[in-house]
């Protein structure tokens, strides 16, 4: 874990910064994360010019996709994480992508800068503290009738799933979300 800005703590995607080069291997082979994450645009009703932020962006999978659907979306990635940005601009070389280096709970944006936010797979990666002051930064970027789009994990519905999160519960992070308990 390191300090991010000097003060946030930052968890890398999969918990260790070694495993970053296999974060997008790993979520095609164990998630089915182009279904998912396609349904996640399909429901933000994304329509030409709009400005579209992906928090938490990671490796850019998501907001790739984005600017491939949505051509004419102004589209930018932020995440902690100088590693995965840069895996992320070299996944989208040539494409009119905006990547920048932020926190969740300290977005650098101006107020009511994007019609649309979608977060995908980051909110549990937050202490609960942080969740809230995710929310607030969100609800500050967004534009008045803007528009929040969250894809993250949940309460566990089914014998499978909940001893799949056994290990993951354990991590201060994931278990507000496990409990359903998203601020």
């Amino acid at each position: 874990m390191r300090q991010a800005s000097g003060k946030k703590r930052y968890i890398p995607a999969l918990s260790f910064r070694w495993l970053t080069p296999l974060y997008d291997p790993l979520l095609k082979w164990v998630m089915r994360e182009e279904t998912f994450k396609q349904r996640l645009i399909q429901h933000a009703n994304i329509r030409p010019g709009m400005k579209v932020l992906d928090l938490g962006c990671g490796t850019g999978t998501l907001t790739i996709m984005l600017k491939k659907i949505h051509p004419n979306a102004q589209v930018t990635g932020v995440d902690g994480d100088p590693d995965v940005l840069k895996i992320a601009l070299d996944k989208s070389r040539g494409s009119d992508i905006q990547w920048d280096e932020g926190l969740a709970s300290s977005l650098p944006y101006p107020d009511s800068t994007f019609d649309r936010v979608v977060t995908s797979l980051v909110i549990h990666h937050l202490i609960t503290d942080d969740k809230r002051l995710a929310f607030k930064e969100i609800h500050r970027v967004l534009k008045p009738d803007g528009e929040l789009y969250v894809l993250d994990f949940g309460a566990p519905h089914s014998s499978t799933t909940r001893f799949m999160t056994t290990y993951m519960r354990r991590l201060e992070e994931t278990a507000d979300n496990f409990d359903g308990l998203i601020p």
